[in-house]
């Protein structure tokens, strides 16, 4: 089975004009957990994802945030002994299912990391790469500088687009490696900890970007900054790691709701112990 056909609409309304509306839900995680060489390491999440929506991640460290992200666009296939189970749907689409490509997975739902990493190329050759590898030979030009603007680098990299990309600040470099991943149109943007190694204006930057990219893009976002979720993020799922019969602290989802709700209003003890910082 080919993956489900997404429309990704560059004019579509601001969520402000379509607050009437529910948005169509991108993600649907029900009991998804995921385990390593049969060792459980996240248990029980169910949330949905709305689409041009913000969601965050937060909890403490070993609370299994990123592994848990990891599982939208089936990275964890690569790691050895890896298993994702549960129910885990991409447009109402199982995405695990047999006959799924997780490379067009990986295509449709982008992955921005921790670390900038670009390639050991220039500036132009990182953004084409995904181009490249898609066989697109024509407009290349234009499909570089549409993405190198979408992600808020061009002005400062046109005159600069043959250099090397370690050339760049970090943050420019991480903004390369956003653009990298938009000039292949995916429908879905997952950051980890994207900011984590940046100064506070590179971060500031980034987070303006995210902003300015949800109108068009659902994101979602790992994030030990408490305050960076307050900012950027429409949706919070709290996370934390309960030790198990066996000693084995396995993540599980604590609490999902609305940002400002979560973060002034909590259900559960424990969020309201993290974001207090009472723990983690």
């Amino acid at each position: 089975m080919a993956m489900p056909t997404v429309t990704v609409r560059r004019d579509a309304a601001p969520a402000a004009e379509a607050d009437s509306v529910a948005p169509e839900l991108v993600f649907e995680l029900r009991d998804v957990g995921v385990s390593y060489s049969g060792t459980v390491a996240v248990e029980g999440v169910s949330l949905d994802v709305h689409q041009r929506h913000i969601t965050a991640l937060i909890g403490p460290s070993g609370c299994g945030k990123s592994t848990l992200l990891r599982s939208f666009d089936r990275m964890n296939d690569l790691v050895p002994g890896a298993k994702v189970f549960g129910e885990l749907l991409y447009h109402g689409e199982d995405l695990y299912a047999p006959e799924v490509d997780p490379v067009e997975v990986r295509r449709r739902i982008g992955m921005v990391f921790q670390k900038p990493n670009p390639f050991p190329k220039s500036v132009y050759d990182n953004v084409a790469f995904g181009l490249r590898i898609q066989g697109v030979r024509k407009g290349l030009d234009d499909l570089v500088e549409h993405a190198l603007t979408q992600a808020a680098l061009w002005d400062e990299v046109k005159g600069k687009l043959k250099h090397s990309a370690f050339a760049l600040s970090g943050g420019q470099q991480q903004r390369l490696c956003i653009a990298r991943c938009l000039a292949v149109e995916p429908d879905v943007i997952l950051m980890d900890e994207p900011c984590s190694a940046l100064d506070p204006i590179a971060t500031a930057r980034i987070e303006d970007l995210m902003a300015d990219l949800k109108r068009d893009y659902t994101i979602v976002i790992v994030t030990h900054n408490m305050q960076q979720a307050a900012r950027v993020s429409d949706m919070t799922a709290f996370m934390t790691a309960e030790v198990d019969a066996h000693e084995h602290r396995v993540g599980r989802l604590v609490e999902y709701d609305a940002t400002e709700k979560l973060f002034t209003n909590p259900s559960d003890a424990r969020t309201e112990g993290y974001i207090t910082g009472r723990f983690g």
